[in-house]
């Protein structure tokens, strides 16, 4: 792996670097993936920079997730976490090749929740509901950034909606869309139809013989061998 070049310096191989490039520098190696920072921690690693929240901020248009108490309400106004690195913009040409819009106007967030169903995709609690744990806690629903590989081997950040709880565990969540494309090609017809069933209402829904087997490994060994034996007389 090469060596990064140090966020102290002003200039690297001839070339100046700029606010935005040391920035991503310093989250890099000064704070790390998945870690917290505030912004007196980087107004102090920047005293000459004014603009570096701002700088901070441009990132996301790189690929880069810098999550605030707005995205996740486990943060305090002051604390940002960085989730995940972008383009590697101290590498000549990353900065304009992988430059993309990251920020939602309201309308738009309202879009993500409205298509996910108001449901977090990764537990599946809805707005506002308790959690199975037995706690007092509502669930907050959040915008997240969600990793994506494409069936042509490309990864895309795509959109989703997640609960406050489970946007603590940023960069676990990960979708292969290849593989799951892979799989629903071996299904078997009857397969396909009760997972389009389940597609259609946002929901798994239990079949009968799944409901029969749920009760069947509830019941004592003795009721069990007689509903084992009942089954196998009326297949004989």
């Amino acid at each position: 792996m090469a060596l990064l070049p140090s966020w102290q310096d002003k200039t690297f191989g001839g070339k100046k670097l700029g606010g935005k490039i040391r920035a991503a520098l310093w989250l890099e190696s000064e704070v790390g993936e998945g870690n917290i920072f505030t912004k007196a921690q980087l107004r102090q690693a920047f005293p000459d920079d004014a603009q570096i929240d701002r700088r901070v901020r441009d990132l996301r248009d790189h690929g880069w997730r810098i999550d605030t108490s707005r995205d996740d309400l486990a943060l305090k106004q002051e604390e940002q976490r960085y989730v995940t690195k972008g383009a590697e913009v101290w590498i000549p040409g990353q900065a304009k090749t992988a430059k993309h819009k990251n920020s939602l106007t309201d309308a738009q967030r309202r879009k993500v929740w409205q298509d996910d169903n108001f449901l977090c995709r990764t537990c599946g609690v809805g707005v506002g509901e308790s959690y199975d744990d037995g706690g007092i806690e509502l669930s907050k629903l959040n915008i997240a950034r969600r990793e994506v590989l494409m069936p042509d081997g490309s990864t895309e950040f795509q959109y989703v909606t997640e609960c406050k709880r489970c946007g603590t565990r940023a960069g676990e969540h990960k979708a292969d869309l290849a593989e799951l494309l892979g799989t629903i090609e071996t299904l078997a017809p009857l397969e396909r139809k009760a997972l389009a069933a389940w597609m259609e209402a946002d929901r798994r829904t239990l079949g009968p013989l799944e409901k029969l087997w749920g009760v069947y490994r509830t019941l004592p060994a003795d009721s069990r061998a007689a509903v084992k034996q009942a089954v196998t007389d009326e297949d004989s």
